[in-house]
């Protein structure tokens, strides 16, 4: 259902976005890519040897969402945790080639920054290793963050809360960044990882894929009246405004709270599909950018699922540019 948004109107939203602000809170990571060739199998063990061609740094994580906002050219801002190690050093470095401010991040001793090393070979992910800490940030740092975010009260209209359970995210996180934005218009936006959502309680908007969905509501989709079920069972109980689950090639699914639910369908737009790595940031930045710029839900979600169906059909941690979505429009 694509007509909830005109090209007219798309282009006005689009034309807000270096006017919004949007911080994205969550766990920072560093994705290292290492692309090469396969032409042999090693003599030391049946595994195929990777000649090295080239090797990427690039922003992961919560720090990928930052990415999107910043590549669609709006005004992105983040906080987190990395580590005192030559990950965080770098990270650090690439976002301050990008002026992104770092204010908001926390570096703890003795805690790597998440760290994820994928091998590509022929376009095709290999193997993928990671150097991580799981453990929740102590007291301090979460304080810490809370600061920071209610020094933005003025610059942001949305707040991302993305969480890939590597100890940021809490209910005490969450329930801080509500009591500081609740008597502003500033819409919380949250990308779920944890299967007990009433710690994400009270976001504006929530965007599981169709597996957390299911976790979280604890029962399987195996057509639209469980779809509908599941995104009706979800919102009442844990108090969101709305629900967008995405769904993969059968496009998004998005649930309002109104006088009664509605639930939007919007097919998926990829030609396509070559890397779904990353989809589920560019979808809640471009969402968040969307409502920080005016937009509405539903047509914030438009932009979004445009956004996602571009992203997939690059290989690694990709972002989409303001220019290839006004392309596709």
């Amino acid at each position: 259902m694509q007509s909830v948004l005109k090209r007219k109107r798309a282009l006005e939203i689009i034309d807000n976005f270096q006017r919004a602000g949007v911080l994205v809170v969550g766990d920072i990571m560093v994705d290292h890519f290492i692309w090469g060739k396969v032409s042999r199998i090693s003599p030391e063990a049946p595994v195929p040897v990777v000649d090295v061609q080239k090797d990427s740094i690039l922003l992961g994580g919560c720090a990928n969402v930052l990415n999107s906002i910043y590549a669609m050219g709006g005004k992105g801002y983040v906080a987190g945790v990395i580590g005192s190690d030559n990950s965080g050093k770098r990270l650090l470095a690439e976002l301050q080639q990008r002026e992104i401010e770092t204010d908001g991040i926390v570096v703890e001793k003795g805690r790597p920054t998440t760290l994820k090393t994928r091998i590509v070979a022929h376009g095709q992910q290999m193997v993928r290793f990671d150097k991580e800490s799981r453990s929740p940030i102590p007291p301090a740092s979460t304080r810490k963050i809370l600061e920071y975010v209610k020094s933005l009260q003025k610059k942001i209209g949305a707040v991302v809360v993305s969480d890939y359970s590597k100890g940021v995210v809490s209910r005490e996180l969450i329930g801080g960044i509500r009591k500081i934005v609740q008597d502003a218009k500033i819409y919380i936006c949250l990308d779920p990882k944890q299967s007990d959502f009433s710690i994400y309680e009270g976001a504006y908007v929530i965007t599981p894929n169709h597996h957390e969905a299911q976790r979280a509501a604890g029962m399987e989709i195996n057509g639209q009246n469980d779809l509908r079920q599941v995104g009706e069972t979800l919102l009442k109980k844990y108090n969101f405004q709305a629900l967008l689950i995405t769904r993969g090639e059968e496009g998004m699914s998005l649930f309002e709270r109104g006088e009664e639910i509605t639930h939007t369908y919007f097919s998926a737009q990829a030609k396509e599909i070559y890397d779904v790595t990353g989809a589920g940031d560019t979808v809640i930045g471009v969402l968040a950018l969307s409502l920080a710029s005016k937009a509405n839900l539903q047509e914030a979600t438009c932009l979004a699922n445009q956004a996602a169906g571009i992203v997939v059909g690059k290989v690694g941690t990709a972002t989409v540019s303001q220019e290839e979505l006004i392309r596709v429009l």
